[in-house]
């Protein structure tokens, strides 16, 4: 008993430190962003001519929008490719290949993003230029972060549908549904908070890459029109300006740092509540 209340107050303690993290870091953004957004008008971050920031104008939303539609656009195919593959993974490979497959999806997960940035930048940009110029566009960061969030999709795909109990399979094997007519009416069904809660922190994740969205983007100020137009996301936006900004150019890169964590922790705070209903 002793072993067991030393080991709560153990792991209690390390819950309050990573919040107190979490807390930190979000008065730390705040606290740098206030100088302007007490001295500037909020509406100048939308109604700006552009971004210039030499010129005192802080239009953020060219790089809102280019964040928001490649994060979308990552998880439109992310989505579809994450669940075939745990759908595989679980119900129709031989268990060797499942085996073999989830191993080499954990692998994925785990390469890091700038490796991920410098082959975008050196084989599938050039691939799209010859179709489209210029090649380094909204595309390529949609093709880019849909690798980077298939393995989280995937792994927590997995996790839930192995969750399904096994009273749910026993009882449409004696409706007389087929393999399909089970997964599709029962399995899918009953997983799919978790399946839904996994997508969210995948999307959560795919906000705030930086460097690998950054070499394949193009990381042009604009709203773009098609996948094929260069464009440019907060967190690039940040990499890009934050050595050498000052005064309010600086304070509005921290604010572009604080909309990015509000938008992630929102994205997680529903994750949180769609596990909660799973579990009720």
């Amino acid at each position: 008993m002793q072993t067991d209340r030393i080991l709560t107050g153990i792991l209690r303690a390390g819950a309050l430190l990573a919040v107190l993290v979490m807390l930190l870091i979000f008065c730390f953004l705040l606290i740098e962003s206030w100088p302007v957004l007490t001295g500037l008008s909020i509406a100048g971050f939308m109604a700006d001519a552009s971004w210039h920031p030499l010129e005192g104008a802080y239009n953020l939303m060219p790089m809102v929008s280019g964040t928001l539609l490649a994060s979308i656009g990552a998880i439109t195919l992310g989505a579809p490719l994450g669940l075939a593959s745990a759908l595989f993974i679980v119900f129709f490979a031989p268990l060797h290949l499942a085996s073999l497959y989830r191993r080499l999806i954990e692998l994925l997960a785990g390469i890091p993003s700038v490796v991920f940035g410098f082959w975008g930048l050196t084989t599938l940009v050039p691939l799209i230029s010859e179709w489209q110029p210029p090649g380094a566009s909204l595309l390529a960061a949609v093709l880019v972060l849909t690798l980077m969030i298939l393995p989280m999709i995937t792994i927590t795909a997995c996790a839930a549908l192995a969750a399904v109990p096994d009273e749910l399979f026993r009882n449409a094997s004696a409706l007389g549904l087929s393999r399909w007519g089970t997964i599709a009416g029962v399995v899918l069904p009953a997983a799919r908070v978790g399946i839904t809660a996994g997508i969210i922190l995948a999307a959560a994740r795919a906000l705030g890459e930086t460097m690998a969205v950054l070499m394949v983007a193009g990381n042009v100020v604009q709203h773009p029109e098609s996948l094929f137009d260069p464009v440019r996301t907060l967190a690039a936006n940040i990499a890009l300006e934050m050595a050498y900004a000052m005064g309010d150019h600086r304070s509005v890169l921290f604010v572009s740092g604080l909309l990015l964590m509000l938008l992630v922790m929102v994205l997680s705070a529903m994750a949180g509540l769609l596990e909660k209903r799973q579990q009720v």
